[in-house]
């Protein structure tokens, strides 16, 4: 597995979720996982059910086995003062500079130099060594921007380019896109089993290859258990009403005759039986086009509790099964 995991993904996919259940599947067997927030949204502390992350590296949960999840939501602002404190060696004034606007002002008109202080923050941890000249975090998961704005943010080198020919912020952006375009990551795509974020999905793949940025899987999220196949939806439609209404006699639920209980409710329950037919031939569309884009392909269910906590353990779990760790 590549050591920067990013995770992307349509808005409403779920993408902040597997990202989260990434990190605590990667995280197993006493390794160390660092999962990285950039937009600002404080999803993580949420889905961990802790408090608003602060722009420092904490760790907010442990893994099956021992390992240890940490998190850091960047902030852009912070992040560029310590940039300039890293090359300018500025101390005190880069604090005046934050309070008098002059960070959110440079951040702003300068997007790109956002992008670069964002992405340089989560590579500076997948390159970062202890005393002992091992790697501090054993993998990086960025929860990254949405599908349709992932390419843009990941090719920092183009962004910059009509910012700085030369000198720091250039040879910043230089080193993020030599981890970026390196075996050392990969881009994650979530979808759902729909048609708009299945296409997203396709068209975000293609951005990203023609970035030559490295394209790593597609999660399907929320799948709904699969309550009939497709034999069995075809014999509904060629089973006669009223055997339904026999049947439901015979199991006890309504006298046989005309207008009981158990005819009536034979409308219903085939209304319910082609829902899910229709759902089931879309659902399959769906998974043809996912299968035509070349790359592994995962699933997670739908939880019918809803998220929290556990739920996340239960799809990192899922996850590990399926090879992703």
């Amino acid at each position: 597995m590549s050591r920067l995991q990013v995770v992307s993904g349509k808005g409403g996919t779920g993408k902040t979720t597997v990202a989260a259940a990434l990190a605590l599947a990667l995280a197993t067997e006493g390794k160390r996982t660092l999962l990285v927030e950039v937009e600002g949204r404080q999803g993580i502390a949420q889905l961990f059910e802790t408090e608003a992350l602060p722009y420092e590296e904490r760790k907010i949960a442990v893994a099956p086995g021992g390992g240890e999840v940490f998190a850091l939501a960047i902030d852009p602002e912070l992040a560029l003062l310590d940039y300039l404190q890293m090359f300018y060696k500025l101390g005190g004034a880069g604090r005046a500079l934050k309070k008098l606007g002059a960070i959110d002002f440079a951040t702003t008109i300068a997007p790109g130099l956002r992008d670069v202080l964002l992405t340089g923050k989560a590579c500076e941890a997948v390159r970062r060594k202890d005393k002992a000249g091992r790697f501090v975090y054993d993998y990086v998961v960025m929860d990254a921007p949405p599908t349709g704005r992932v390419t843009r943010f990941l090719n920092v080198n183009d962004e910059v380019a009509g910012l700085a020919k030369i000198g720091p912020i250039h040879n910043q952006a230089q080193a993020v896109m030599r981890v970026l375009k390196s075996p050392e990551t990969a881009v994650h795509l979530v979808t759902l089993l729909e048609e708009m974020p299945v296409q997203e999905t396709a068209d975000g793949i293609a951005e990203l290859r023609a970035a030559r940025l490295p394209v790593g899987r597609v999660v399907v999220n929320m799948v709904r258990p699969q309550v009939l196949d497709a034999a069995e939806l075809e014999q509904i439609r060629g089973t006669p009403r009223t055997a339904f209404a026999r049947s439901l006699s015979a199991a006890g639920l309504g006298g046989a005759r005309r207008g009981g209980h158990a005819e009536r409710l034979v409308d219903p329950l085939l209304r319910q039986a082609e829902e899910y037919a229709e759902r089931y031939e879309l659902e399959h569309e769906q998974r043809s086009v996912l299968g035509e884009l070349g790359l592994p392909l995962h699933e997670l269910p739908l939880l019918a509790e809803g998220m929290d906590l556990a739920g996340l353990y239960e799809l990192a779990t899922e996850l590990r099964k399926q090879g992703m760790s």
